[in-house]
């Protein structure tokens, strides 16, 4: 009895530290004034991912968190302008597209959409590969897009968790608001560090 009572008080613990830094995500991101927090927010959420996963999972979350907003803050807003630039580019495309009433589905298109998915798959990489290579931004881009290419497996199943997840978080949309940026970070982190590790095993080699 004692051992299921012990389980119940570990998960609720988890849930409650998801729940948590989920909340400290937003709140620094809208401190922020969501332009200059939304990078260093979810920075330090994946930081604190990536503690968790490589066995500190008992350090004090508020205050490691601040620590990784403030170390990271003008690096990550870096790499942030850089991503939005890209993001407005395609927005702008797409907007033209609308704009000119033309078929989305046709085959001239098929570049921009292959570049949105290679884009979305690069960012799975990135910030799980900005808390645990500690590079600077150009060369933090090039090997997090050389990883992507190079663990199609890892990829796949990054995919496969979130087109589940997306369509438990569709029938109960509260659990978006309370633990979608943290089941995002904590998947891609996971999943990101196997691969992480593969590589420099291989390297070691």
């Amino acid at each position: 009895m004692n051992s299921t009572y012990s389980a119940i008080y570990t998960i609720l613990e988890w849930i409650t530290k998801f729940a948590f830094v989920n909340l400290l995500w937003i709140l620094f991101t809208l401190a922020g004034g969501v332009i200059f927090g939304f990078y260093p927010s979810t920075v330090a959420m994946f930081a604190i991912v990536r503690d968790w996963l490589r066995g500190n999972p008992d350090s004090p979350v508020f205050n490691t968190f601040w620590k990784y907003f403030k170390r990271d803050f003008t690096k990550s807003n870096i790499l942030g302008i850089l991503l939005d630039l890209i993001i407005i580019l395609i927005g702008l495309d797409l907007f033209y597209i609308k704009s000119n009433n033309n078929d989305l589905l046709s085959y001239t298109y098929i570049p921009l959409f292959a570049f949105m998915l290679i884009f979305l798959l690069f960012i799975f990489y990135l910030f799980p590969a900005f808390v645990h290579f500690q590079l600077k931004v150009p060369k933090l881009i090039k090997n997090s897009f050389l990883i992507m290419l190079i663990s199609p497996l890892y990829t796949f199943l990054m995919v496969i968790c979130f087109v589940s997840i997306y369509f438990i978080m569709r029938a109960i949309p509260a659990l978006f608001f309370i633990f979608g940026g943290i089941t995002f970070a904590f998947i891609t982190t996971w999943l990101c560090l196997y691969a992480f590790d593969r590589i420099q095993a291989k390297q070691k080699n």
